[in-house]
């Protein structure tokens, strides 16, 4: 499976995305069901409330994604602990924008 990811821009100065593609390669973490997951885009969400990660969910499905996953920065609040408030209005927003056929997997590690 191809998968983009959306992280948060708060903490994309804090957190290199390492964990996320280990638990990704080694199909650990929210990836034990799947297996190893092929990564096709990595970005962030634009900064709050999150508008952006419309635009962005939808590019990743053009570059080859069959799943968009919300990094554990957003839905988890890792590593500062502190989740995105604005976290399932934007993932709302994500589901209705690609569609019931694109899987939404909703933390990494």
């Amino acid at each position: 499976m191809k998968v983009g990811i959306i992280r948060c821009l708060m903490t994309e100065d804090i957190c290199p995305g390492t964990a996320d593609f280990l638990v990704t390669r080694e199909g650990k973490g929210a990836f034990q069901e799947t297996g190893p997951v092929e990564i096709v885009g990595f970005v962030t969400c634009g900064g709050c409330p999150g508008k952006r990660a419309i635009p962005r969910a939808k590019m990743l499905i053009e570059r080859g994604a069959e799943a968009i996953v919300f990094a554990s920065c957003v839905s988890k609040g890792n590593p500062i602990g502190y989740p995105c408030p604005h976290y399932a209005n934007m993932r709302d927003a994500v589901i209705k924008a690609v569609g019931p056929d694109i899987p939404i997997i909703e933390w990494t590690h």
